[in-house]
């Protein structure tokens, strides 16, 4: 699931124009907020 999300971030970042030397650490980000959010609706 984790490698299908991070295919889907860098193909939302590449269509909106994203710098590609920023992809990375901007495709790390979302992944680490998709974990915190997934953690709270558990808890819920």
């Amino acid at each position: 699931m984790r490698a299908q999300l991070r295919v889907l971030v860098k193909r939302i970042l590449r269509k909106y124009g994203y710098p590609p030397d920023k992809q990375e650490k901007a495709t790390q980000t979302v992944l680490d907020q998709a974990a915190l959010l997934s953690a709270q609706w558990a808890m819920a």
